[in-house]
């Protein structure tokens, strides 16, 4: 108090100061520190020390720690060298690698520690201080999985685990990561099955060995491990590797592994070519750990509901992530866009074309889980139904063009967004699967149904069969072959329905087919599983909002009724109409509603404040559907649905 009293005098003078002591020329003035780039560039060169050595501990299941030892060797005279976790995953479109798992890190020569630093502009990278005469320098280190989905993704639980070599691997930098060549080993928890490409070297006991690869295909060969597993052939080298939490949960019928049997002949069909040598699926049938869908060239990652394959019918909404993934073997792997590929894990990946990438590849997932009948007919158009029911109500699509939604992964990272519908998501998925729905019927048209977007696919992706290389394609590339296929503006149609904002309602390609987009009170099929499964009341086209199973708001519609009377997400709703809330009594709310004047009065919590709104919304439930424009005639949707040459089960 003392000090306040005697500072006093002295702010009353800088207050009086002329205004001349606040010109800039008066003022301290750093100039900018240059930023040193301390890693070299990637080159096309052969690492010159020779094959690392990984060693991979993955026992401790009750705290999900992997602990890794990492002999590196060294080149003849080298005094420093720079290794990189890496940053960039391909598949993820954006720099997701894991560096803050990372833990408890070592570097080691002939058993001496040596010094390292992180560099501070790349931070994925470590600079390591070597001495005279080094031949080899070990690392040493902790990845930490996280151990609830508030942390991040779960990877290892007491009963199975995903490995992925990108989390706990270091590369030298300075060359292509296909130059890199390293002798992989994991140790599992006692009795625990492993599945995934790799060639087993040899296995002793719980310690499994796999065969020298290059560094580009580890990190493509992800590895899953459990004490419940099972292990299914579906010909052409395909394997279906299943991990679950309950060994009740494995109990696949063989009618329907014959769903699956038949995936790998459509896609063949569809795609004209194998482009690999042995393909793994693996599925977790798991809730403990982490969901992911995320492919690589000869297998997959890949998570469903527990229960997924035993109650087929239920889940039907639940299993097209195995179609979408395999069929990126294809579109994504061997062929990627030019801007997609890169030499190493540290440059940055300028995510163009991922509507061909991602879109198309949705388009083909639906089509091959219908052909195949992995999902039913009725599922799979009641995805496209809902696809194309958000976008008619998508504020977003007015300023921002798909492309430009192929940044998201960077610019957002799948965080959860206020106002999704007005600042989109990652709409070239599906919004870039209606296109080219629509692409699919105009080939279809034009040549009086002889050829489809089948034959795109075949020209395009059916190249050198067996060749599991990378074969990158740019816009021109995509555009000669679809006029190749069929002679149409091409350029000019993926132009504007891609890059440019303010398009029309992406309906065309579902008119084109021989149905038409139409709204009911109730979810189509698809909807009403993930619903179902999820607890979720979603009032998206109607009200505006989506609850979760407490009432709170976990989105609002832009421009909506709910919008407009102030129900924001966060705000939990406690009463409809003067009665405590329910899921029932707010649908029976808008039911009513429906075709008189008065307004739906909620009493809702924000935080600490407790009000009354009133919503003027009188249109009753509304959910898509799509439905067929002559019920007896068979349209050109159902012809797209339906098997090839395939005879299932």
């Amino acid at each position: 108090m003392i000090q306040a009293v005697r500072a006093f005098p002295m702010l009353l003078a800088l207050a009086a100061m002329p205004l001349s002591a606040a010109d800039p020329a008066e003022r301290s003035r750093p100039t900018a520190i240059a930023l040193v780039k301390g890693i070299p560039e990637a080159a096309d060169t052969p690492y010159p020390g020779g094959p690392i050595t990984l060693e991979i501990d993955a026992t401790d299941v009750t705290r999900a720690l992997w602990r890794v030892t990492e002999t590196i060797p060294l080149a003849p005279g080298t005094r420093q060298l720079v290794v990189q976790l890496p940053e960039w995953i391909p598949g993820h479109h954006a720099p997701t690698g894991t560096i803050d798992q990372l833990a408890a890190l070592k570097f080691t020569v002939a058993g001496q520690p040596v010094r390292w630093w992180r560099d501070p502009v790349e931070v994925f990278a470590f600079h390591i201080d070597l001495p005279a005469g080094a031949t080899t320098v070990t690392a040493s280190f902790v990845v930490t999985s996280p151990l609830q989905d508030k942390e991040g993704r779960v990877t290892m639980t007491p009963d199975m685990l995903n490995l992925q070599w990108d989390r706990m691997s270091l590369y030298p930098a300075g060359h292509y990561v296909r130059q890199i060549r390293v002798r992989p080993t994991v140790t599992l928890p006692a009795g625990w099955q492993v599945a995934g490409v790799l060639d087993v070297k040899q296995r002793t006991g719980d310690t499994v060995a796999f065969a020298e690869t290059d560094y580009e295909t580890l990190v493509d060969s992800p590895l899953f491990a459990g004490r419940n597993s099972r292990r299914l052939g579906l010909g052409r080298n395909v394997w279906l590797n299943l991990f679950a939490d309950k060994p009740a949960d494995l109990a696949i019928t063989d009618d329907n592994v014959g769903a699956y049997k038949a995936l790998v002949e459509e896609a063949g069909a569809t795609f004209g070519a194998y482009h690999f040598d042995r393909y793994d699926f693996l599925l977790a049938l798991s809730d403990r750990l982490g969901g992911i869908g995320l492919e690589h060239h000869r297998s997959s990652e890949n998570s469903q509901e527990p229960r997924s394959l035993v109650e087929w019918k239920d889940y039907d909404w639940d299993r097209n992530v195995v179609a979408h993934e395999f069929g990126h073997s294809w579109n994504g792997k061997f062929r990627r866009p030019d801007r997609l590929w890169t030499p190493d894990y540290r440059q940055p990946m300028q995510d163009n074309l991922l509507w061909v990438y991602e879109g198309q590849n949705q388009f083909w997932g639906l089509v091959l889980a219908a052909r195949s009948g992995i999902q039913s007919k009725d599922v799979v158009l009641g995805q496209f139904a809902s696809y194309a029911g958000q976008f008619t109500q998508w504020p977003g699509r007015d300023w921002r063009s798909v492309e430009d939604t192929t940044f998201d992964p960077i610019t957002n990272g799948r965080k959860p967004k206020p106002f999704a519908s007005l600042v989109r998501n990652e709409d070239y998925y599906t919004e870039g699967a209606l296109m080219w729905l629509e692409a699919d019927q105009i080939i279809r048209s034009g040549t009086n149904g002889k050829k489809g977007l089948d034959d795109f696919a075949r020209a395009f992706f059916g190249l050198t069969d067996g060749d599991w290389g990378q074969m990158p394609y740019n816009f021109d590339d995509v555009a000669r072959t679809l006029n190749a296929v069929y002679p149409y503006d091409w350029a000019g149609f993926l132009d504007q329905r891609m890059n440019r904002p303010g398009q029309p309602a992406p309906l065309a390609g579902i008119e084109r087919a021989g149905y038409r987009l139409v709204w009911k009170d109730e979810p189509n099929p698809y909807d009403k599983g993930r619903f179902a499964n999820a607890k979720v009341l979603n009032l998206f086209h109607s009200l505006g909002v989506s609850l979760d199973r407490e009432g709170r708001v976990t989105s609002s519609r832009w421009g909506s009724a709910a919008f407009d009377a102030g129900l924001v997400g966060g705000a939990k709703i406690l009463a409809v109409n003067g009665d405590v809330y329910d899921q029932d009594a707010l649908r029976n709310a808008i039911k009513a509603a429906k075709g008189n004047a008065r307004p739906i009065t909620l009493i809702i919590q924000r935080g600490d404040k407790v009000q009354s709104i009133s919503v003027d919304y009188h249109d009753g439930l509304r959910y898509p559907w799509l439905e067929r424009v002559d019920a007896k005639v068979r349209a050109a949707f159902d012809q797209l649905l339906a098997p090839r040459r395939v005879v299932r089960r």
